[in-house]
């Protein structure tokens, strides 16, 4: 399971990086879903291209010098994505022309040591295309010219990125090894709790956040079976700006997530679940990835008999779009219910690859539209005719109707529920899909 690379486009205010990340993200060659009560802002995307698949970056605009409090945490945040990524994009305006902000930000990726593509955005015709020679001063190589707003040039930006990027490593050689990140803010004690699993300290423990710098793979033998624990590095904070720091630590968890089959999102308990929790499990529900919500540092938390309950209630309703995940409350330090991780692991992998035959799910359509019958609009009524399981890892539903345009997202959901109701695929997101059907000609 290799991490996808990740590419980080970055330049000074307005010169349309988001309006490309957006366009680039919209012409990727994959399904793209929104799934609703994901509270997750958007500052990154998957994108397939040629075969290949990475992950963007977006970022605010750099200025560099200037000292306000918004434009260090803007800076922060660039200068984080631009550490953590394989390729950057250096994206310039090509109607403003080169500015000295421009140069400065081309001397900085200069000293970053990575591949950087440099293209000039706006080129909306011919005449603007020709003044792109002037951008030749920062460099970078040649300008490649695009227009973010008409998607002029964007093919070849993206056939040029998939040369850049690292070559795509051979096949997981243990594939047989259940891989478990370990992901969540900093501070929230995954080095910790990694330790606990081990029993040994493997890696540095410190109440200062930022303290694990890289991700660290760890292989363990639990009953028999081979796991690679992946401890991911947290964001290291700096002064006041912490929180705009904060907002890009789900940068650090990306990898980890893409190579895991099952990742263990660690919470604080005394914190609660904060917005940037939401994010990096939103991002561990696109990739499709086995999750356990895991709230460490409950033995700091006073108690009484309804304590628990009352607390996984306020996490479930915190994390709505996964109810399915289980909830362990634990403490790191003390070793409290940490026993039950692993078991839970297996039990996630076994439920992962599940698969059900079409008989199964048949039966679950049947039993599913007599309780509760398709929608219909504008006189037009949705009819499901079979269902199959096509694939694992993660569990994978298609589902042949009349058509695919009547589906409702309460009814995907409602059917998702009916599925779960009989067999549960614990912790496991599952991926539902409609496709036309014309039974009349079995096409």
């Amino acid at each position: 399971m290799a991490a996808k690379p990740i590419v980080a486009l970055v330049g000074r205010p307005n010169v349309g990086k988001s309006t490309l990340f957006n366009r680039l993200i919209g012409e990727r060659r994959a399904i793209v879903e929104d799934i609703p009560g994901t509270t997750r802002d958007r500052h990154y995307g998957d994108v397939e291209w040629g075969g290949r698949a990475f992950s963007l970056i977006d970022t605010g605009g750099l200025i560099l010098g200037d000292t306000d409090r918004l434009t260090e945490q803007v800076r922060a945040q660039a200068e984080i994505a631009m550490r953590e990524a394989d390729v950057i994009v250096l994206l310039t305006d090509i109607v403003e022309g080169l500015t000295g902000a421009d140069q400065e930000i081309a001397d900085l990726l200069r000293r970053a040591g990575k591949p950087v593509l440099l293209v000039a955005n706006k080129a909306d015709n011919l005449k603007r295309e020709m003044a792109i020679y002037e951008f030749h001063i920062l460099g970078l190589g040649d300008p490649m010219p695009v227009s973010a707003e008409r998607g002029l040039g964007t093919g070849e930006l993206l056939d040029a990125l998939i040369e850049l990027l690292p070559n795509a490593p051979a096949e997981d050689e243990d594939e047989a090894a259940i891989h478990v990140a370990l992901v969540g803010r900093t501070n929230v004690g995954k080095s910790s709790l990694l330790n606990r699993l081990l029993g040994e300290e493997r890696v540095i423990v410190s109440e200062i956040p930022g303290t694990t710098r890289d991700a660290i793979d760890t292989r363990i033998l639990f009953e028999g079976q081979e796991i690679v624990l992946i401890d991911t590095a947290g964001i290291r904070r700096r002064g006041r700006i912490d929180r705009g720091i904060e907002q890009y630590s789900v940068i650090r968890s990306m990898r980890a997530i893409s190579r895991a089959d099952v990742t263990l999102l660690l919470l604080d308990a005394v914190e609660g679940v904060t917005a940037q929790d939401a994010h990096v499990a939103g991002y561990v529900l696109e990739e499709a990835k086995s999750v356990i919500v895991v709230v460490n540092k409950w033995d700091l938390v006073e108690k009484d008999t309804h304590t628990l309950a009352m607390y996984e209630e306020y996490v479930r309703r915190e994390l709505k779009f996964m109810p399915w995940v289980p909830v362990v409350f634990i403490s790191a330090l003390t070793g409290q219910r940490a026993h039950r991780l692993m078991p839970l692991v297996l039990r996630l992998y076994q439920e992962r690859h599940q698969r059900l035959n079409t008989s199964q799910i048949n039966e679950i359509i049947r039993e599913a539209v007599a309780q509760r019958p398709p929608p219909t609009s504008a006189g037009r009524k949705l009819r499901i005719y079979y269902g199959t399981q096509p694939a694992v890892d993660p569990p994978t539903f298609v589902f042949f109707c009349n058509d695919p345009e009547l589906v409702h997202f309460g009814y995907q959901r409602y059917l998702e529920n009916r599925i779960r109701a009989r067999y549960p695929f614990e912790g496991t997101p599952l991926r539902m899909s409609f496709r036309g059907h014309d039974r009349r000609r079995g096409a």
